[in-house]
């Protein structure tokens, strides 16, 4: 089954739209019992929310639903997160992935193969671990939902990032992670066939090809904070993801005609509460921003650096001191290289001195801020002068005839300077 739904209208898919899709790819299947795969908060302008919803209405009547947030390393959904997000779901539905203690491993990707995919970068075989749910026989039906957006660790998000990464565990995350960092940023952020992707795609060819997973991926942008759904793809299929992913190249990367000397990020507080989510600020503009620029990341949300307290600890104990320097630290300590997705994190978040990176905080000191390698500004100061309701979204030129570039919510693009990539 193959469903493609591109938005006509400028304003995006409308409910009725992406309802009738979403019977569509159910109709006359005998279920009994459903497994939905949305993403977490991090995702809200995904609309994966939104048909969540609309699948858990279409389905609870007769099938027994249960709702698994892909969290990855995320801290679980409050209450009030789920509300916002979900509607009128029962929190109760809501399962929490523990991503250290709720997986199995399903296979093992060969050391062989992951040498030929990375250029020879990384030759270690890559174990794959998903919770164990979904591997449960008793789910007539997994739907995994989600958008398609450029991402720092695979090129593009989603599909089977959403199984292997967001529902899976310590040792596939981590070299996930790792061999991202490894095989560099620059060259795969808004591509498809990257090594990570590579190694996932070979999970679902080779471990998962026989348990039932519908794909549901959308393409959004959210203009003014309103979701804007410009397509959507349903299918068993890897075809979905090439649908969306042609479709995020155009909606979701910003090509800028120069490089920006002061680009100025902000992160909503109801999305952003760590480094490790926020530094999306620092992924997505980085092939933007020229040599010796600053970027500036309004974070009023921001009260820790990691998601999850070791890994937070490893932040705080390394800092974002560059990619050689991370390097060269995983090969002498054991607490690194048994959490590489911190140290593959760390080595993401620096820009290697090539710009400065300042963070404007409310709830964290800037002992706190200097102590990983970043400058840290005072928050009222810094929107005394970048107030995100004074900006528009691209270039601004202040009362001072001072340029900058403002990005309203780095998670839903990515910025290159078409002069230098």
């Amino acid at each position: 089954m193959e469903l493609f739904t591109y938005a006509s209208d400028p304003s995006g898919l409308s409910e009725e739209a992406i309802r009738d899709q979403l019977m569509r790819s159910i109709a006359g299947k005998e279920l009994k019992r459903v497994l939905l795969i949305p993403p977490d908060f991090t995702r809200f302008h995904s609309n994966a929310g939104l048909i969540t919803s609309l699948y858990y209405d279409l389905l609870k009547d007769h099938v027994d639903v249960d709702i698994l947030p892909a969290l990855g390393t995320h801290e679980a959904m409050s209450v009030a997160e789920v509300k916002e997000m979900y509607g009128d779901i029962p929190y109760e539905k809501f399962i929490y992935h523990n991503w250290r203690e709720d997986v199995v491993e399903v296979g093992v990707v060969p050391g062989e193969y992951v040498k030929e995919i990375t250029d020879g970068l990384w030759d270690r075989p890559v174990p794959l671990e998903v919770n164990w749910r979904v591997m449960d026989e008793r789910y007539d039906l997994i739907i995994s939902i989600g958008q398609v957006v450029p991402h720092e660790v695979i090129g593009m998000a989603n599909h089977a990032k959403n199984v292997f990464v967001g529902c899976g565990g310590r040792k596939t995350i981590n070299a996930s992670h790792m061999i991202g960092a490894v095989y560099g940023m620059e060259r795969m952020m808004g591509k498809d066939h990257t090594p990570v992707r590579k190694i996932l795609d070979y999970g679902m060819e080779h471990f998962l090809n026989h348990r039932p997973i519908l794909f549901v991926l959308t393409v959004t942008t959210a203009p003014k904070g309103r979701i804007c759904t410009h397509g959507l793809f349903i299918s068993e299929e890897r075809i979905a993801l090439e649908k969306a992913i042609a479709l995020a190249q155009e909606k979701n990367i910003d090509f800028v005609d120069k490089g920006i000397k002061k680009c100025v990020v902000y992160l909503d507080p109801k999305e952003f509460k760590s480094t490790w989510l926020g530094n999306k600020a620092v992924y997505r503009t980085r092939m933007a921003i020229a040599d010796g620029g600053e970027l500036i990341v309004l974070a009023p949300g921001v009260t820790k650096f990691g998601e999850d307290p070791k890994i937070d600890e490893l932040i705080r104990k390394y800092g974002y001191s560059g990619r050689l320097n991370v390097l060269e630290l995983f090969q002498d300590n054991i607490d690194l290289q048994q959490n590489m997705s911190a140290a593959a994190h760390l080595i993401h978040g620096s820009s290697d001195g090539r710009f400065s990176i300042s963070y404007a905080v409310k709830h964290m000191s800037k002992e706190d801020i200097a102590q990983v390698y970043y400058q840290a500004l005072d928050y009222d100061e810094t929107i005394s002068r970048y107030h995100p309701d004074r900006l528009v979204p691209g270039w601004n030129i202040l009362d001072d005839q001072e340029e900058i570039f403002y990005i309203p919510n780095p998670a839903l693009g990515l910025w290159i300077d078409r002069n230098r990539f």
